[in-house]
């Protein structure tokens, strides 16, 4: 299979999605659930950021205004306020609005799986995964399963990462509905790619489902996400 994608100019790795020594910004998006995540953590920073600056100034003038030694005498009867306390209940649930429904939007369309064209399993073990083309076979008319491993610190090569180059790649087409079948073979693993907006928990006994559509050409380099023992990675 990993010939006969090649041969067809599906999977040219054109470039490398890891993460960089001091990143500060996201991977670049390769899907559309990566970009719907990072749009949404942009929404709501602009409402965190107007947040933090209108608090902030509503603070400093306090100090500014009455901590001084000049002990100004504010109003020594205090009158119900109803319009300030519609002000600053109705802007919070407001703004609450705002978030939730792009983000409950968001999470409904990571879970829904859309008429997958290929299915792909992964197990994850002790320490590494396991994976099978369910929709693919080998010359005895199996399924093409392999084993991913870590490549040791020692062997790398140059130009290769610590603790995300593997011995065997999963290959997928772009622009291709793909479902990933996750569970786990000892303990609680979780499968994931940045890049790709995956993260999913492989639990022993329960099989979880997601679905992902690669929009361009290149390497994407994944790992658990769940502390899974001596070797996680």
């Amino acid at each position: 299979m990993l010939n006969m994608l090649k041969s067809l100019n599906i999977i040219s790795p054109v470039w490398n999605d890891a993460p960089e020594p001091w990143q500060w910004a996201f991977q670049d998006g390769a899907s559309p659930s990566y970009e719907g995540i990072v749009e949404l953590h942009d929404q709501i920073m602009f409402y965190l950021v107007v947040i933090l600056f209108g608090v902030s100034w509503m603070l400093t003038s306090i100090i500014v205004e009455f901590g001084s030694n000049k002990n100004k005498i504010v109003y020594k009867y205090h009158n119900h306020g109803t319009l300030i306390e519609l002000i600053w209940t109705i802007t919070p649930a407001l703004v609450l609005i705002a978030i939730a429904f792009p983000s409950f939007k968001l999470l409904y369309l990571m879970d829904e799986v859309i008429d997958p064209a290929m299915t792909i399993k992964a197990l994850g073990h002790q320490w590494y995964w396991s994976y099978e083309y369910s929709d693919f076979v080998n010359e005895d008319g199996e399924s093409i399963e392999f084993d991913s491993y870590l490549v040791p610190t020692d062997d790398l090569e140059e130009g290769q990462l610590r603790l995300l180059e593997v011995d065997n790649r999963v290959v997928v087409p772009v622009g291709t509905h793909i479902r990933f079948i996750v569970t786990g073979a000892d303990v609680i693993h979780s499968f994931a790619v940045p890049s790709l907006g995956l993260k999913i928990d492989a639990i022993p006994g329960r099989l979880n489902q997601t679905s992902v559509l690669v929009e361009r050409e290149g390497v994407y380099y994944g790992q658990c996400s769940e502390i899974c023992g001596v070797h996680h990675g």
